[in-house]
């Protein structure tokens, strides 16, 4: 479906390049039953780019890169592994993949997806590394509540102040 090797037609600014590799995530996410949030803060302090919860429970993490220099230069991506039980990194088409197949992205922990702005497709799944009950029942809820703040939020705005951050 994605083909590394065929440079980018035009140049996009990063930050619409992640919202689409985002948007065709969560396409794929949705046909799989997947429903997830972007831009989910972490109790770490972190914040995971796209984090979501299966039709089992499972809790789902992906970081999302479009630029080389990020993904290199990225050291906090293990933080992510205590808060899912799969983790994903989650790629712009053009994006050369060969080093997250190298021991410093522990390609044993991490699936990849690769998603432009209309679809996504998996191409090295997220293994399941299951978080501890207690674990994951606190993270779902966290997602439950951030997620209904949002939707409240989105319906009025005035409430934006009002509770709890998530």
């Amino acid at each position: 479906m994605f083909d590394s090797a065929l440079p980018a037609a035009t140049p996009v600014p990063a930050e619409r390049e992640a919202q689409a590799v985002a948007r065709g995530i969560g396409r794929l996410f949705a046909r799989n039953g997947i429903w997830c949030l972007p831009e989910m803060p972490l109790r770490s302090g972190r914040r995971a780019d796209l984090m979501g919860i299966d039709g089992k429970g499972r809790i789902v993490i992906v970081e999302i890169k479009v630029a080389r220099a990020d993904l290199l230069g990225d050291a906090k991506w293990p933080d992510y592994l205590e808060y899912c039980d799969r983790f994903y990194w989650g790629l712009a088409p053009h994006l050369d993949r060969a080093c997250l197949e190298t021991p410093a992205f522990r390609p044993d922990l991490c699936g990849v997806i690769v998603a432009d702005g209309y679809d996504a497709e998996i191409l090295r799944p997220a293994p399941s590394l299951p978080l501890a009950a207690a674990r994951r029942k606190a993270e779902t809820e966290r997602l439950a509540r951030a997620a209904l703040r949002r939707l409240v939020v989105s319906g009025d705005p005035l409430c934006a102040g009002w509770g709890e951050e998530s």
